[in-house]
Formats: C-alpha cells, sequence, structure tokens
C-alpha cells in the first residue's frame, strides 16, 4: 500500500497533453450510444446559440463538486488546502474574475465570455449525510491510465463515482502517457462520467508543479465536461479544415504550446492570428486567461440540456 514519504516517481510532464479526445474515442466502443447522444446535444446547441444572448443565463449557477483522491504514497495524498486552491481557481476562471485575465490582447477583449459558474465542494453525500466533498483511497496502484479507468472503480483500486447526474466528479491520481488530464464530454456513461486530473497539476500549491501549477488543467477539462473542443478542433491532425463549433474563436492550424508571442499567425487567421491565451488552447497554465462569448453559450446549451440536472442557478449573483 502507501509508502510513508515516497514521491511519486512520475514526472511530470513539460508540455499540455490532453486525453479527451482520445477518451471520448475509446468510450465510443463500449458506449455507442454516445454518438447519438452527442448528435442530439449538438442539434439542440445549435437552436440555443441562434436564440443569441436572450438564451444565455444571467445569474450564477452552482455546481457541486466531489474530488476523489486516489493515492499511492503519501505526497499523492494531496491536502485540503490544495483541494480548495483548485475550487478556488475554477471560480475565478469561470467568473472571469482571474488576475490574469488584462493579458487578452486588446483585439480580443470584446470577446471575452463569462460563464457565470460557480463551484462548491459539495456538503451532503447523495443519500444527504454531511461531507467536505473529498474523498480519499488509498491504492496499490502506482499509476493509473486512461485506457481502462480504473482510478473511477473501487473494483479496481480507485473511487466510485456519486450520482454523476447531480455532482461534478474530479478524480485526481498519478496518470501515465504524459497526460495532464481528460474529460467525458455529456452524454457517455454515467458511471464513469467525469474529469480526471494528474496530481501535479491540480491547484496552484502542494504537489502543482510548473509549468502546470496554476490550475489551468481543470478549467480546460472542465471546460470539455460541459461541451467545448479544443480551439482548433477535434482532429488528430493538425489542419485547417477542422472547427470548434465556435464562431468567436479564429480558426487555427493545430495547438499551440508554451508561451506564443502575440500575434501567432496561422490559417490566414492575420492580423490578429490564434486566440492561443484561450482556457481550450494547449499553452502553459500562465498563459489561458479567457473563454470567448460563444464559448459560453455552448457550456449554457450543456447545462440547459445534457447536464439539465447539474447545478442550481442562484436567484441573483
Amino acid at each position: 500500500m502507501a509508502s510513508p514519504g515516497k514521491p511519486s516517481s512520475q514526472q511530470p510532464p513539460l508540455r499540455r497533453s490532453c486525453g479527451a479526445v482520445q477518451s471520448y474515442f475509446g468510450t465510443l466502443d463500449k458506449f455507442p450510444k454516445f454518438r447519438d447522444n452527442q448528435g442530439t446535444l449538438e442539434a439542440r446547441t445549435r437552436d440555443f446559440m441562434n436564440r443569441g444572448e436572450a438564451a444565455l443565463r444571467t445569474t450564477l449557477t452552482t455546481i457541486p463538486v466531489v474530488v476523489h483522491v486516489v493515492y499511492n504514497t503519501d505526497e499523492e495524498n494531496l491536502s485540503d488546502e490544495q483541494i480548495r486552491s483548485q475550487i478556488d481557481v475554477l471560480n475565478a476562471d469561470y467568473q472571469i474574475n482571474n488576475a490574469d485575465i488584462d493579458k487578452v490582447p486588446d483585439p480580443f477583449k470584446p470577446l471575452i465570455g463569462n460563464p457565470l459558474i460557480a463551484f462548491e465542494l459539495a456538503t451532503a453525500e447523495p443519500n444527504g449525510n454531511p461531507t467536505t466533498g473529498i474523498t480519499r483511497t488509498e491504492t496499490s496502484k502506482s499509476s493509473f491510465s486512461i485506457d481502462t479507468e480504473e482510478m473511477k472503480s473501487s473494483a479496481t483500486g480507485g473511487a466510485d463515482a456519486w450520482d454523476t447526474r447531480r455532482y461534478l466528479n474530479i478524480w485526481v491520481c498519478t496518470m501515465v502517457g504524459g497526460i495532464l488530464g481528460y474529460a467525458q464530454f455529456p452524454g457517455g456513461p454515467p458511471d464513469t462520467d467525469g474529469v480526471v486530473i494528474l496530481n501535479t497539476a491540480f491547484g496552484n500549491t502542494g504537489t502543482a508543479r510548473p509549468p502546470f501549477n496554476l490550475g489551468r488543467t481543470a478549467t480546460h477539462e472542465v471546460g470539455h465536461y460541459l461541451n467545448l473542443s479544443h480551439i482548433w478542433g477535434e482532429s488528430r491532425v493538425p489542419s485547417c479544415s477542422d472547427s470548434d463549433s465556435v464562431a468567436d474563436t479564429p480558426n487555427q492550424y493545430g495547438p499551440n504550446g508554451g508561451k506564443p508571442t502575440f500575434p501567432h499567425v496561422t490559417c490566414n487567421n492575420a492580423p490578429h492570428g490564434d486566440m492561443f491565451m484561450n482556457y481550450m488552447d494547449y499553452v502553459d497554465d500562465d498563459t489561458m486567461v479567457m473563454f470567448s462569448k460563444e464559448q459560453v453559450a455552448r457550456m449554457h446549451a450543456a447545462l440547459e440540456f445534457e447536464r439539465s440536472q447539474l447545478g442550481t442557478p442562484s436567484p441573483d449573483m
């Protein structure tokens, strides 16, 4: 079981790698209905977005979160402080209260969207008992794979999901393959629904390691969970012909990593180039700082339809 004081043997990644698309195609083989559910949601999302700003939520939607810490070593058993730091980052980023929002270049500032989404650690378990919103599972496994998703089941050394219709489940563990995290898009199997984050890319303190030590991996993955694509689309081969189904994010060739300099031009998108500072690109944590207005509309559509039982709209902000 856990080895006291022994650090994880996994080296933190230096470039962002998200497994959401890999997870999607892997899940399709096991849950064919996923594609149909996504198709229905996309049709509803198009209708929703065609209604314009009138369709958008204008008050905060509060989403209860349960964080499942799955650990093999003491270092992997993240502190409450580190977990709370991640919730704070999500709240800042999904309410445009992030201190670095001023990094958005002037041409893109009018496109900044406010998701108006709040996240709070759950205060009640599915059966109604009080909770901190944190579960801790000691495991004999030194790491987990996106292909098997064993971190999501107690039978395979992980932790079972809470009711995924009502809670955002986040699993934090050591993963193989250099992946920082992944999420299940809306419409997939309920027992695996949620987000998985590498324990060295979670929150902004403790085990979090640069350049992914500001909590933006969870911001990115929760975007997928709320039906956002990568900003360049979902093609496995970079091209200028793919789309993220969002009109106000410039078409770009593929993922950007590190810290690009504005403007970074691809796909004839001069003069302003890629919106690489968007949370749905692959740049470092200190470089991604915004969602666009139409990305917000897609997220609100997900909350209206496939994730309609998730979260409680507040009467006022």
